[in-house]
């Protein structure tokens, strides 16, 4: 077993144990009521500490960090949230990731069907007059209209493996295009990681996670916090080089079918200088690239 935490396993024990290890670190003694003491060695709350605020045995949760085969009960689970000060999104995370770990590994390899559009959103997509996109479970994007393509940097020129939400907000010249782009990415980080969590071995997990650690430092000190996020709205900065700057509120909706894809729509308030900026950027649009795409993933 790799300590490595930019290498993905199978194995859902080790990242339940990352998981505590990342977030016990970032505790400091007294966020829960303890004195540092003289001589404090180690970042964060010691093991031993832990385990006394959520009542187990230091030996038991040793072994939890260490990634060896136990079995946490829900109690347990929920004690080390109280102890860890979870948020919600991060309790259920643990208990996701625990549920995991107690399931006998899969033999052989799993069968994972790509990802797929189904023919009735694509019409949808067709009908939309403001940004619209199928994002995947691991943040790609799956299909798109052309008021979407222009407003994100006219992505759709990309190849497919790189039409990637991640990818395009950790391209170099992102911070001129999105001010508030650090923020985003933070967030999406965190979406992908609950994303990882649920399929540790997924195979565009598994490639995505690489790359972005090779190609970003940014990335890399990200995905080792191991936070998490559930995120279905939110908010987005554009300075668009056609029209200006754009605020656009944006909503997910998931695709029926398969879980995984999801609607994202951008829209800005009405009658505000936002939507008339929105509706002069779609009567620039080329006339002839009208039609929405569809790029399915392996």
């Amino acid at each position: 077993m790799t300590d490595d935490p930019l290498v993905l396993s199978d194995d859902p024990r080790r990242e339940l144990a990352e998981f505590l290890r990342a977030r016990r670190t970032r505790l400091l003694p007294q966020d829960v009521g303890l004195e540092p003491g003289p001589r404090r060695r180690v970042t964060g709350l010691r093991r031993e500490e832990l385990a006394l605020l959520a009542g187990v045995s230091p030996d038991y949760y040793q072994r939890m960090e260490q990634g060896r085969d136990v079995r946490p009960s829900e109690q347990v689970l929920d004690a080390l949230a109280r102890a860890l000060n979870f948020s919600a999104e991060e309790s259920r995370h643990l208990h996701s990731l625990a549920a995991a770990a107690r399931t006998p590994p899969a033999r052989g390899p799993r069968d994972r069907a790509p990802e797929e559009v189904p023919p009735t959103t694509l019409r949808l997509l067709r009908t939309m007059t403001t940004p619209t996109m199928v994002v995947g479970r691991f943040l790609d994007i799956l299909a798109w209209n052309p008021l979407a393509g222009v407003l994100l940097g006219d992505f759709t020129r990309l190849p497919q493996a790189e039409r990637n939400l991640l990818m395009l907000l950790l391209h170099p010249e992102a911070d001129q295009e999105c001010p508030d782009r650090a923020a985003t990415v933070a967030e999406l980080i965190g979406m992908l990681r609950a994303q990882i969590a649920a399929d540790p071995g997924h195979p565009r997990g598994v490639a995505l996670v690489g790359e972005l650690a090779v190609r970003s430092d940014e990335f890399a000190t990200l995905w080792a916090r191991h936070d998490v996020e559930a995120v279905t709205r939110g908010r987005m900065r554009v300075n668009h080089p056609m029209v200006g700057e754009l605020n656009l509120d944006w909503d997910a909706y998931p695709v029926p079918g398969a879980p995984g894809p999801v609607l994202i729509t951008y829209t800005a308030e009405a009658g505000g200088p936002d939507e008339e900026r929105l509706r002069l950027l779609a009567t620039l649009l080329d006339a002839s690239d009208t039609t929405s795409a569809v790029t399915p993933q392996p």
